[in-house]
């Protein structure tokens, strides 16, 4: 079950700058950084609250340090701005399965590695109305 909005993340050209502007501008801080070679991006987690399941809500700021990582190619077609939108479930498998079984394709069929440790795979834009969406189990919850 899709228990909160984990993260929404946001693709940038330059990832300080970017930190940059959400800091001074909203107030938010860098809570987690890290480069996932597998996805070819440089990454900052800006926590924004916790919930009463014990996860969080992030804004998840992505910067490709490869030209064919997946971010880097929808930056060069649509421009800096939000990529996806993620929800948080204990159960990103069993979610991921039953998702799929109402007919949206599963875009991972076993989850990868995310942000700090978490299990993720992404559902395809096109079956959910032109949003890609991300299924996260924090490494708190596996």
């Amino acid at each position: 079950m899709l228990t909160r909005i984990d993260h929404i993340g946001i693709a940038c050209h330059d990832l300080d700058t970017t930190v940059e502007f959400y800091r001074s501008t909203y107030g938010f801080e860098v809570f987690h950084t890290e480069v996932n070679e597998e996805q070819g991006v440089r990454e900052a987690m800006l926590r924004i609250n916790g919930t009463s399941d014990g996860g969080s809500s992030y804004i998840q700021l992505l910067q490709p340090v490869r030209k064919d990582s997946t971010v880097a190619t929808w930056l060069a077609k649509n421009g800096e701005g939000v990529h996806h939108i993620a929800f948080g479930t204990a159960d990103v498998d069993g979610d991921a399965q039953s998702i799929r079984s109402k007919g949206v394709r599963v875009l991972y069929d076993t989850p990868k590695t995310g942000s700090m440790g978490s299990r993720i795979t992404f559902l395809h834009p096109k079956d959910c109305h032109g949003v890609l969406t991300e299924l996260v189990t924090s490494a708190t919850e596996h």
